[in-house]
C-alpha cells in the first residue's frame, strides 16, 4: 500500500482586487509558461497581479501585464518583467472559454499564482465586471460581517 502525499499549495501571489471589481463565474487551473529564473522570483513572492489580464489569441490564453521581478542572484539572461506569458490549458477548456467569451460578454481574470507539485499555476476566473453599486453592496455585507464578528467576539 502506498500513502498518498498531500496536495499543499503555497499561494505565492494574489489578486485581491479581483474579487471585488468582478463577480466570478467558474475558475480553471492553468499552468505558466515561464522563462529562466522568474519560478524563483515567484517563489520569493517577488510578483504582482495587480493589473494583469488574460487575452484568448488564435485558439490559446496568454498572460498580460503579470510583473515578475527579476531574480537577483541570476547570471544569465534578463527578461521583460512584464512580458506576455503563455498559459497551458487543455484544448477543451480553451474552447468552452472561448464560447463563453465571445457570447457571454465574460471576461478572463488572474486570482493567483501558486505552486503545485513543483509546477507554477494560475488560477483564471471567468468573470463579469460589476457596476457601481454592486460594489457599494459588498462594501455594506463586509461591513455588517466585521460588525457581527465583533459582536459575537464580545460575547
Amino acid at each position: 500500500m502506498t500513502k498518498k502525499k498531500k496536495q499543499i499549495q503555497s499561494v505565492r501571489v494574489e489578486n485581491k482586487k479581483a474579487r471585488f471589481d468582478y463577480a466570478i463565474d467558474e475558475t480553471y487551473e492553468a499552468g505558466i509558461a515561464l522563462q529562466g529564473a522568474e519560478v524563483k522570483s515567484i517563489r520569493e513572492g517577488k510578483a504582482n497581479l495587480r493589473d494583469s489580464f488574460v487575452r484568448m489569441k488564435e485558439g490559446e490564453a496568454f498572460l498580460h501585464n503579470m510583473y515578475i521581478a527579476a531574480y537577483t542572484f541570476s547570471s544569465d539572461l534578463k527578461y521583460e518583467e512584464t512580458r506576455v506569458r503563455k498559459l497551458l490549458l487543455h484544448k477543451q477548456e480553451l474552447i468552452k472559454i472561448g464560447i463563453k467569451i465571445k457570447e457571454k460578454g465574460f471576461t478572463l481574470v488572474p486570482l493567483k499564482v501558486y505552486f503545485k507539485r513543483g509546477k507554477a499555476k494560475v488560477l483564471i476566473a471567468l468573470a463579469k465586471g460589476k457596476k457601481s453599486f454592486d460594489k457599494r453592496e459588498t462594501l455594506k455585507k463586509r461591513t455588517q460581517d466585521r460588525e457581527v464578528r465583533r459582536e459575537m467576539a464580545r460575547q
